[in-house]
């Protein structure tokens, strides 16, 4: 299961760069994931200091 970016995203770009296959991108007013790219690894849920990345 693809994980996703809500709204309590503050684009600090943490998630961007733990992401072990780059599916994670800046998108208008927050990051975007790559749902077709990620692996459900979980790294930038983990990573994410605002909480703002849930599973899909």
């Amino acid at each position: 299961m693809a994980y996703k970016i809500t709204d309590s995203c503050v684009s600090c770009g943490t998630c961007a760069g733990v992401c072990p296959v780059g599916a994670i991108s800046e998108g208008d007013g927050k990051y975007v994931i790559d749902a077709g790219a990620c692996l459900s690894c979980g790294a930038c849920a983990g990573a994410c200091p605002t909480g703002a990345i849930e599973e899909a």
